[in-house]
C-alpha cells in the first residue's frame, strides 16, 4: 500500500490495542504502543532510502528482504527495544506484541496489490502479488480517516476499528471474487493462457490486464465483465545465444528489471555505434505508453570486445525524458 494508508493503519492498530487491558489501563503503555504501531506500520518501507543510490538497487530490493519473514521478526523486536529504552517502566511484551502486529499488517496488505513483495523469503524469492487491491485504494484510506475522526470525537476505539476492519475484510473478499470472475473470462476468451497480471483501478468495475499466452502478450482492460484488448505483441523467446543480449544481461539495470517484472517484452534496435536492448513491462500501460522500462546500449562495433555504453531502468513517460536520463558508463569512450 501507499505510505499514507500504512500510517493510518498504524493509528487504527493503536486504537484496537485498547482491547488489551494492560494498554487500556496504562496511559504510558498506550502512548508507547501507539508510537510502536505507527513506526511498525511503515518500517518495512524504510528501504525507500535505496533510491538515493540508484534505481537498479531500489527496484531490486524494495519490498524484498525488508518484507521477508526474518525482517518482520527483526522490525518488531528492534522497534520495541528502541521505544522501551525511553520508557523502560512499561511492559515490553505488550509493546512488542502490538508493534509486531503492525509490521505483520504492513506486509500482509502489500501482497494484494500488483507490485507485491517477497514476503515468503527465505523460503522463496518469488514476488507475491495477488493484484486485486490498489496500491492506493481510496475506499480503504477514507474508511480509516472516518475511523480516526470518530475516535477523536469520542467513539470507542476498539468497537470503531473492529467495525471498520470488518467492512474492509468484506471489501477484500468482494475484490477477490471480482478478480476470480475476470480470470474466468480470460480463460474463456483466450487459448493457451500462461499468466494473467491484474490491477484494479479506482473504478470498481474497471481492471487493467496483461495476459501472456504461448504465442502473444495482450494488454487490455476489463470493464463491466467485458474484456477490451488495447495492444497485442508477439511472445518471442529471448535470444540468449546472441552476444549482444548476453552482454546486456550482465548490466545491473537489466538484471534489476528482470528480477522484478513478471510480464515484459523486449526490443533490439540497431544503430551506427551501438545496439540497444530494451525490456518493457506490460503491466503499467498509461496513455498508450509503457513507462516502466530497462535498456542497455551495447557497443558491438569491435567484435568480441563489447561493452555497455549506458543503461537505465525506471519510470519514464516520454522518450525524450528517457534519452535525457541516459549517461555514459564510467568505462565508456562516450
Amino acid at each position: 500500500m501507499d505510505t499514507g494508508t500504512h500510517i493510518v493503519m498504524g493509528v487504527a492498530l493503536g486504537g484496537i490495542a485498547t482491547i488489551d487491558p494492560a494498554v487500556q489501563n496504562n496511559p504510558e503503555l498506550f502512548n508507547a504502543v501507539l508510537v510502536g504501531t505507527l513506526v511498525g506500520s511503515y518500517a518495512p518501507d524504510f528501504d525507500t532510502v535505496l533510491k538515493l543510490r540508484n534505481n537498479a538497487v531500489y527496484i531490486r530490493h524494495h519490498r524484498g528482504v525488508t518484507h521477508s519473514i526474518p525482517a518482520v521478526i527483526g522490525w518488531g523486536l528492534g522497534i520495541s527495544w528502541l521505544i522501551h529504552l525511553f520508557v523502560p517502566e512499561v511492559s515490553f511484551f505488550h509493546l512488542w506484541l502490538w508493534t509486531f502486529l503492525a509490521v505483520i499488517l504492513h506486509v500482509f496488505v502489500d501482497v494484494f496489490n500488483m507490485y507485491g513483495t517477497q514476503a515468503y523469503r527465505p523460503f522463496s524469492n518469488r514476488w507475491v502479488a495477488y493484484g486485486f487491491i490498489n496500491t492506493f485504494d481510496p475506499y480503504i484510506f477514507l474508511m480509516h480517516i472516518a475511523g480516526i475522526v470518530a475516535w477523536n470525537i469520542g467513539a470507542n476505539p476498539a468497537y470503531t476499528w473492529f467495525l471498520i476492519y470488518f467492512v474492509i475484510a468484506l471489501y477484500y473478499v468482494k475484490r477477490y471474487f471480482d478478480k476470480r470472475e475476470m480470470v474466468r473470462l480470460v480463460h474463456e476468451n483466450f487459448d493457451n493462457v500462461e499468466q494473467i497480471a491484474t490491477a484494479p483501478t479506482i473504478k470498481q468495475n474497471v481492471w487493467r490486464l496483461a495476459i501472456t499466452t504461448t504465442d502473444a502478450y495482450y494488454v487490455g482492460r476489463s470493464e463491466d465483465g467485458h474484456i477490451r484488448i488495447l495492444d497485442e505483441f508477439p511472445n518471442r523467446p529471448i535470444p540468449y545465444e546472441d552476444p549482444v543480449m548476453q552482454m546486456a544481461m550482465t548490466d545491473d539495470n537489466i538484471k534489476a528489471f528482470l528480477s522484478f517484472s513478471p510480464v515484459y517484452r523486449y526490443e533490439m534496435s540497431y544503430h551506427d555505434e551501438y545496439t540497444e536492448v530494451r525490456f518493457i513491462d506490460l503491466r503499467y500501460r498509461s496513455n498508450g505508453r509503457y513507462p516502466f522500462v530497462a535498456l542497455a546500449q551495447v557497443d558491438d562495433m569491435h567484435g568480441d570486445d563489447m561493452k555497455i555504453l549506458t543503461s537505465y531502468t525506471g519510470w519514464v513517460f516520454t522518450e525524450e525524458k528517457l534519452q535525457n536520463k541516459l549517461e555514459p558508463m564510467p568505462h565508456s569512450n562516450g
